[in-house]
């Protein structure tokens, strides 16, 4: 069983990732999502555990669920969830070909 969050650290991250990084959301989305469905349009972070991060998709006005799991393996601290968020946008780059940018 997944490790489960307190809702006020859920609360802060989902927060700090769909308004500080709304565009990473969606390049997360676009480089994991299964290209068979179309091209995603839209993605905000709806949700983790401690196995990984999961999205809400849109492609052509429909919408989906998208769960990636964290790169290292299950977590169950708050600053894994950072650290894990950070590789999956890394990889994410990898995957589309484009630079990261530098991490704090």
């Amino acid at each position: 069983m997944p490790h489960i969050f307190d809702a006020d650290v859920v609360t802060a991250v989902l927060r700090h990732m769909n308004g500080d990084h709304a565009a990473d959301n969606l390049l997360i989305a676009r480089a994991f999502a299964d290209p068979e469905g179309g091209a995603v349009t839209g993605a905000v972070m709806t949700g983790f555990d401690g196995d990984g991060g999961v999205w809400e998709i849109t492609r052509e006005a429909v919408s989906g669920e998208l769960r990636v799991a964290w790169p290292s393996g299950p977590i169950a601290d708050r600053p894994a969830v950072r650290r894990e968020v950070v590789a999956i946008y890394d990889a994410a780059c990898a995957r589309l070909g484009i630079e990261p940018r530098p991490h704090a």
